[in-house]
């Protein structure tokens, strides 16, 4: 499989379990995307374990009930690193009042080790 491939993957199962919405559906996705110690850490958070990433995914859609995450630009990388950016977007209006940038390190496998995110755009009540 090429890099790019796996790269992509990565960050496909990423935004399915930050699209996640029900507590089963959101462990399992983020089984499927983190190694069982796989870390998560932006200026909001910062969680280790695939327990409190779940927790994490969770706490953001009860803040943002119905809003999805989705990419935006092209997925980048080399070697076992993976950087993207994002929105996350209204159901009701398709606005994005939530923006970053992630890189991602993966394990040899292609789940992911460790997540380093930026938040480029957060409504000021969340922060």
């Amino acid at each position: 499989m090429s890099a790019v491939t796996v790269h992509t993957e990565a960050v496909e199962r990423y935004f399915a379990a930050w699209n996640a919405t029900e507590s089963d559906r959101i462990a399992a996705a983020v089984s499927a995307a983190w190694t069982p110690d796989g870390r998560y850490t932006d200026p909001m958070a910062e969680v280790v374990g695939r327990d409190g990433i779940a927790e994490l995914i969770a706490g953001v859609h009860r803040q943002f009930p119905g809003f999805t995450f989705r990419p935006v630009g092209t997925v980048d990388g080399h070697h076992d690193v993976v950087r993207f950016g994002w929105e996350l977007a209204s159901p009701a209006d398709g606005s994005a009042p939530v923006a970053g940038f992630d890189v991602l390190t993966l394990a040899e496998d292609g789940r992911i080790r460790a997540v380093s995110g930026f938040l480029d755009r957060v409504p000021a009540e969340a922060g």
